[in-house]
């Protein structure tokens, strides 16, 4: 055969300082001794496994001095044994610990499901809202300002499970919310949004679990519906349809008020052009139930 030239040169490779040196485990050659070799295995072992104790421990200690901080900063502190416990009771959804909100809203269309849901709640859960106002927005006028009254004459309690809202008043075409702190993700309409906060408020709000939960999402999709409508026909099609799905109830969801109830009167209140000449004496008397719970 012919010979070759060597085409890569024999280079020293230089082992890498980052991980820690361990002796070989396994050597076929002869002449090691193998009691030897099991016994500076051993150590081996032992002086990663003490080292894999030490790591632990400092990362426990930081895991503790985390919490006082969330702890110090009011944040949330549902950890992964609240989410093993509750996620069952959520609808099968996987709960995630709460981050700041942030909604932009028009002050020509005021989301009147946050004081309707602070109100409601205001018992069994804190809706703790910060208000802002955009550059866009130089006056929020008078029903805006009246809004933010009644917002802040709903007290905090902090022993409560809260969740922090910040409304910043923006010249936007539709109510927005931002519920990630890392990235952009907005979910539109004030309809979602309530569903939104209906999955992490409190349990009985809940209503993926509810035998009503399909007329619940179909209340909320007319409500939708109902905030787009550009014409008294159309309205007036959307509240036949309400009046439809209450019936002989005295709430939506049946015999205790829900979310459906929430988005219900909310989008009534956001719509000067219904009247309550406009109601049927069904939708009248609901009204004055719902009434004595949101304050609206």
């Amino acid at each position: 055969m012919y010979e070759l030239n060597t085409l890569l040169p024999e280079y020293d490779i230089k082992l890498p300082t980052c991980m820690y040196p361990m002796k070989v485990l396994n050597n076929s050659r002869a002449t090691v001794d193998v009691k030897a070799d099991a016994s500076n295995s051993s150590n081996d072992v032992d002086g990663v496994s003490a080292r894999q104790e030490k790591v632990l421990k400092q990362l426990q200690e930081l895991k503790e001095q985390m919490a006082n901080i969330r702890a110090s900063l009011g944040l949330c502190q549902k950890g992964a044994q609240h989410t093993v416990q509750t996620s069952l009771r959520n609808g099968g959804l996987r709960e995630e610990p709460l981050h700041d909100i942030v909604i932009n809203g028009h002050p020509n269309f005021i989301p009147y499901a946050l004081l309707a849901l602070k109100n409601a709640w205001k018992d069994l859960f804190t809706i703790d809202v910060k208000i802002f106002k955009h550059s866009t927005v130089p006056d929020i006028g008078k029903e805006a300002s009246e809004f933010e009254k009644k917002l802040a004459q709903v007290k905090v309690d902090q022993s409560k499970p809260k969740v922090n809202i910040s409304l910043i008043w923006k010249n936007c075409e539709h109510t927005e919310m931002i519920s990630s702190p890392t990235m952009y993700v907005p979910i539109y309409g004030e309809v979602n949004i309530i569903r939104y906060l209906g999955r992490v408020g409190p349990e009985a709000y809940r209503y993926e679990n509810s035998p009503n939960c399909n007329e619940i999402d179909a209340v909320l999709d007319i409500c939708y519906q109902l905030l787009r409508c550009n014409t008294s026909k159309s309205r007036a099609a959307m509240l036949r349809a309400l009046n439809l799905r209450l019936g002989k109830q005295q709430y939506f969801g049946g015999d205790e008020i829900s979310v459906a109830d929430i988005g219900v009167h909310s989008s009534l209140k956001r719509l000067p052009a219904i009247t309550p000449k406009d109601l049927t004496p069904t939708l009248t008397e609901w009204r004055k139930r719902v009434q004595l719970v949101t304050q609206l």
